[in-house]
């Protein structure tokens, strides 16, 4: 099963896509604050080596934005029986 994880922001609409294509799919997620997230946002931002929201990590490796989620799922590469996207 994977481990999600979604770095946000409350006014970002594209974290509010990504949660909300996450939900469509069925697929549980942790979400993160980056403004009430203290230590543990600091550090997803800095495994990701972006500046940006969102931020997910998948098995806690970063994947990128909401482009990079939709196309992910749009290609079938997210396989919620396996541990890793394809």
């Amino acid at each position: 099963m994977h481990t999600v994880t979604v770095l946000t922001s409350p006014t970002c609409s594209y974290c509010h896509a990504a949660k909300n294509l996450l939900q469509q799919q069925g697929i549980d997620y942790q979400e993160v604050d980056l403004l009430q997230g203290g230590e543990q946002a600091q550090q997803l931002l800095i495994q990701s080596g972006q500046r940006t929201v969102p931020q997910i990590f998948i098995n806690e490796k970063p994947i990128g934005g909401f482009t990079e989620l939709s196309g992910i799922i749009a290609n079938n590469e997210f396989d919620l029986t396996q541990s890793t996207p394809i």
